[in-house]
């Protein structure tokens, strides 16, 4: 992302800036933005809506990915009693001019063929779809998943934590989609909080099994505002060395690396890092493909690793350091990912990581 860029009307706007300016001086585009819904204190913090679920004439099923996973995890939720309709909140789609606040709009113009989008989503027979029907099936969930991050960021600001269901599409940069990640709504949910003036610095936390190649391409010459904490398995996609210069702490991880590795690991370089760099912010990028015998991610951390890892994430940001954090979802390509998600939502809730006592005794009302 260029220190510089330009935001829906023309106006340049300093990346960089001092982000200590009074609320007068934030943009009307973000201070009113459409993507920031009214949030009733009885509702969760958690962001989401049953479009962000895909099905385009069962060609999903080409790809590994549960393209119907976020839906799965709102229901366990729900038949778990943490949640119901009415206490989540509920995103509305990101438009092309808040996707212009980071994306060029020749990447934007892009995706209006089909060809372009089979290539990002990996599906190579969306190529001979029509793309109004792209549009409609493949873009417009994730479009609602992208606002549902930025949402989700000023949530965690205002409520000291959030969770979009969704989102995490780390490997999408300003000028460029690939591995299923079409937006970079990690990118838009920092810059919309810095343009609003609500941080100064943020912190990435990407413990996906990939590298984190879209969010550091934007943020490179960033480093003093964003910091990145990356822990990957070196050897599976995107193998980007550009983008491996904008992260600022890096864990290269073999195959088939098991718990007794990785929690250790990453235990140490949260802590390593939180000492070097104090955020306003944490964007937590919680990809499951770092499961056993997950097809794409090829490390071997096991579930009740998974929800561990959460937990220290978590108890790391709001226990130890008060920092408002964010979670996204992100890959993961197993069917049994959205279980092993749910759990350590449920997890996070049991040990009271992430609480909200008036969607708790809403929902105990209602019974």
């Amino acid at each position: 992302m260029a220190n510089k860029g330009e935001i829906p009307g023309g106006a340049q706007v300093d990346r960089m800036a001092d982000n200590t300016s009074n609320k007068e001086a934030v943009d009307p585009f973000f201070a009113d933005n459409h993507l920031f819904v009214p949030v009733a204190d009885h509702q969760w913090p958690i962001v989401y809506r049953k479009e962000y679920n895909m099905g385009f004439l069962g060609l999903e099923k080409l790809h590994p990915f549960d393209s119907g996973k976020w839906g799965k995890i709102f229901n366990i939720l729900k038949a778990r009693s943490m949640v119901t309709d009415d206490t989540i909140v509920i995103p509305e789609e990101a438009t092309e001019k808040d996707l212009l606040v980071v994306h060029v709009q020749s990447y934007l113009d892009s995706l209006k063929w089909s060809y372009a989008v089979a290539g990002i989503t990996e599906v190579p027979p969306v190529a001979l779809l029509p793309n109004f029907i792209v549009q409609r099936k493949v873009l417009k969930p994730l479009r609602y998943q992208t606002g549902g991050t930025i949402l989700a960021a000023k949530l965690a600001v205002d409520r000291g934590w959030s969770l979009n269901i969704g989102g995490g599409f780390h490997h999408c940069s300003s000028a460029r989609g690939g591995g299923f990640c079409a937006y970079a709504d990690i990118s838009l949910g920092i810059t919309f909080l810095l343009e609003m003036k609500l941080i100064r610095k943020a912190m990435i936390v990407d413990l996906d099994a990939h590298q984190g190649n879209g969010h550091e391409r934007d943020f490179i010459q960033m480093q003093d505002k964003v910091y990145i904490l990356d822990v990957y398995n070196r050897g599976i996609y995107p193998h980007d060395g550009y983008a491996k210069r904008g992260i600022t702490r890096k864990v290269e991880l073999e195959h088939y690396t098991k718990d007794e590795q990785y929690l250790p690991l990453v235990r140490r370089h949260l802590g390593e890092a939180v000492a070097e760099f104090r955020p306003d912010i944490v964007f937590y990028n919680a990809g499951t493909d770092c499961l056993v015998g997950d097809p794409l991610g090829a490390l071997s951390v096991s579930p009740e690793g998974i929800i561990q890892r959460d937990e220290m994430v978590f108890r790391w940001a709001r226990e130890e350091h008060s920092i408002p954090i964010v979670m996204v979802t992100s890959g993961g390509y197993q069917q049994k990912t959205a279980q092993i998600i749910a759990d350590s939502i449920l997890n996070l809730w049991h040990k009271r990581l992430i609480d909200c006592q008036a969607a708790e005794d809403h929902i105990k009302r209602a019974r």
